[in-house]
């Protein structure tokens, strides 16, 4: 008996311990798999797949029955719908050198993280110039607004950079404060700089003096020029941005926005290879426009043109609204947002959200509130095919604050077609 014991003990074990590493195998295999399962995947940066969505960082869902959030959480788009297109965008007005402040906007928006590096909670981040002066970070900043520009391509973002009307005085030959020319060195360091130097190119290459932003990638490439004879329900589904204004009885409106940047190229182009440049003002005379400026560049640059103009800011509220509809119709937009006249305690919206201003004095210059503007834009498809596709427009505008959001203005609506 004791050998038959053994024998069948000596059989068992063996088949026993094959069997304990096939089934510990299989569990490791089931457990690989479920660690490697994707937690979110995009075959395009505007569109969702099924349970893929996201909320963009540090926004939470917002009730459409409330007025008020709390900033730095949430998202105005809930659920998770096959084909919804989605754009986000953030905007921010004058920064008058002050980098501590501006960090603080960024990341309270969700633009950028902690460390101030572009987080990709947005699709495109638009800042409406007047960078410089006011401040001693003027360096700092462009030299940060170029750096999270490369960090947004990398990560499928974009950074729309206009100049503002300090921005062009400054290339025209005025300075403001003593203590940021030192910064640069000596007024002449700054000069060149400012000319020819690294921030002078990062002018021409990168900044802009207005753009027209659609809502959806089907209308084009930012600053795609509004095309009259677009009859479609997303013709005028885009935002112009600009630092002081588009004025209704500018004459150089249109084509929009190429009309207007291409003056602002040339203009720059003239006042930065000027031979030899003018002398600085402070001590000097101001210079102004250089001989060789056309009289389009020169109401470019005069209190009509959009460096300049605050009438949407400071009319009367009949006037503005009774006047903004038609500058829309011919910029193909929906919304016009500026910034350039300051309001210290809060964004302006004007005529239902079609007019707002996002200067709120953000630097210790000023010492306004800091504040960003937050537009979350989705297009959902409810039914039907092809043509006859129904989708559901949704815009949201809100002014974002340190510890909450002001909801500007809804919009939501059906419309048909292929998109």
């Amino acid at each position: 008996m004791p050998r038959i014991y053994t024998t069948l003990v000596a059989l068992f074990v063996p088949v026993f311990a094959i069997l304990t590493v096939i089934h510990l195998f299989d569990v490791a295999n089931i457990l690989a798999l479920r660690s490697s399962w994707p937690f979110s995947s995009y075959s395009d940066p505007g569109f969702e797949d099924p349970g893929t969505a996201q909320a963009p960082p540090h926004f939470h869902q917002h009730s459409s029955s409330s007025h008020k959030d709390h900033a730095g959480l949430g998202s105005v788009s809930s659920g998770q719908v096959k084909g919804r297109f989605k754009r986000r965008i953030v905007a921010v007005g004058d920064l008058h050198g002050d980098i501590g402040n501006a960090r603080k906007v960024l990341n309270m928006a969700g633009v950028v993280d902690k460390e101030g590096n572009w987080s990709g909670g947005v699709d495109f981040f638009v800042q409406t110039g007047d960078i410089i002066d006011r401040g001693d970070d003027t360096i700092k900043l462009y030299d940060w607004m170029d750096l999270l520009r490369g960090q947004a391509q990398e990560k499928g973002g974009t950074v729309l950079s206009h100049l503002g009307n300090h921005e062009w005085m400054n290339v025209i030959g005025k300075y403001v404060h003593a203590s940021e020319i030192a910064t640069f060195g000596t007024a002449d360091q700054r000069m060149r700089m400012l000319m020819t130097g690294r921030i002078g190119k990062s002018w021409a290459a990168n900044y802009s003096t207005t753009s027209r932003l659609p809502l959806h990638s089907s209308l084009g490439l930012p600053n795609t020029d509004y095309n009259p004879s677009d009859h479609s329900p997303l013709s005028h589904a885009a935002i112009s941005f600009v630092h002081g204004g588009l004025a209704p009885n500018y004459p150089d409106l249109t084509p929009f926005p190429s009309r207007i940047n291409s003056l602002g190229s040339s203009l720059l182009r003239k006042l930065q290879h000027q031979t030899p440049p003018p002398p600085p003002h402070p001590p000097h005379p101001y210079p102004g426009l250089p001989p060789s400026a056309t009289s389009a560049e020169q109401g470019l640059y005069g209190t009509n043109g959009p460096l300049w103009y605050r009438g949407w800011a400071l009319e009367s509220e009949q006037k503005v609204c009774g006047l903004v509809d038609q500058v829309l119709q011919r910029t193909g937009t929906r919304r016009m947002i500026m910034g350039h006249t300051p309001d210290f305690k809060k964004i302006v919206s004007r005529c239902a959200g079609k007019i707002i201003i996002i200067d709120t004095g953000i630097s210790h210059a000023y010492g306004g509130v800091l504040s960003a503007l937050s537009i979350e834009y989705t297009l959902t498809p409810v039914s039907g095919k092809g043509d006859q596709r129904r989708w559901k427009e949704r815009e949201v505008v809100s002014a974002v604050y340190s510890n909450h959001r002001d909801v500007l203005a809804t919009s939501e609506r059906e419309v048909i077609g292929d998109f």
